[in-house]
């Protein structure tokens, strides 16, 4: 794994842009997305992600608050990545993953068995767009990929899968995600902060959970944790009613955890 560039060494105004399985490759024709060329330095390639042209107008609207080029390279992003972006739903992250891991790279969609008939489609979509999308779905507890991955992504997903109705074994799907990555491998999971004390009580009630109990639950599977950045924290929110409340939503306190597995 190459060495993580300092988030600070980035400039302003890139951080501020800020179990069976089925695998669907694309084969609609469309160009290949442009090898990246090689550099020390990430930054103009997470510039021309967050500015590329097929991403939504209403994910752009967001990218203030969810500080994309400072997501991207806290993950270590760059050049030949495989990565898994885990419930990618209509495709944030995966748009932004696409461009910079380039033609030499891969992400894979991968979309939960119980919410696949409304979100396999844009899975699908979205290797439809980007030549080096590949749709995935299946058993998060038993998930596998076709190759080693260098990071796996989790946005605003994992207390979902704490919810009964999900029928997921968090701490089976936390060994998938190890077994899946190589050595020094990267496992990103940004979530809805929960109040200390309230460990993964409120995850239907309030869709959030407790940063140090998700820490705990991470690290027994065998990570390390290897840094957290307060860019998407919130601290005038103060975890007591839902997300989808107009009053946070969008807004809300996050916390943004990178684990390790060790080698």
């Amino acid at each position: 794994m190459k060495l993580t560039p300092a988030l600070f060494a980035l400039p302003a105004a890139v951080l501020a842009l800020a179990g069976c399985i089925q695998v669907t490759i694309n084969d609609y024709g469309q160009p290949p997305v442009p090898a990246a060329a090689p550099s020390s330095d990430p930054a103009p390639l997470y510039a021309a992600a967050v500015a590329d042209p097929r991403r939504p107008a209403d994910e752009v609207a967001r990218d203030e608050l969810r500080k994309p080029g400072a997501m991207l390279a806290f993950g270590d992003v760059g050049p030949g990545d495989r990565i898994a972006d885990i419930r990618p739903e209509e495709g944030y992250f995966t748009r932004l993953f696409a461009p910079v891991v380039g033609d030499g790279g891969r992400v894979y969609a991968f979309v939960p068995t119980r919410t696949a008939a409304r979100e396999t489609p844009l899975a699908q979509g979205l290797a439809a767009t980007y030549s080096n999308v590949v749709a995935m779905e299946g058993a998060l507890d038993a998930m596998t990929f076709p190759e080693p991955l260098d990071a796996v992504f989790m946005v605003q997903e994992y207390h979902d899968f704490h919810i009964p109705a999900f029928g997921v074994d968090v701490g089976r799907m936390n060994r998938a995600v190890f077994d899946a990555l190589k050595p020094g491998g990267y496992y990103i999971v940004i979530d809805h902060a929960g109040r200390p004390g309230t460990g993964n009580t409120e995850v239907q009630s309030l869709h959030r959970i407790e940063g140090a109990f998700l820490v705990r639950e991470v690290e027994a599977a065998g990570f390390i944790l290897d840094g957290e950045t307060d860019a998407i924290r919130n601290p005038g929110d103060d975890g007591t009613i839902n997300v989808f409340d107009e009053r946070i939503r969008y807004r809300t306190d996050q916390f943004v955890y990178r684990f390790r597995k060790p080698g």
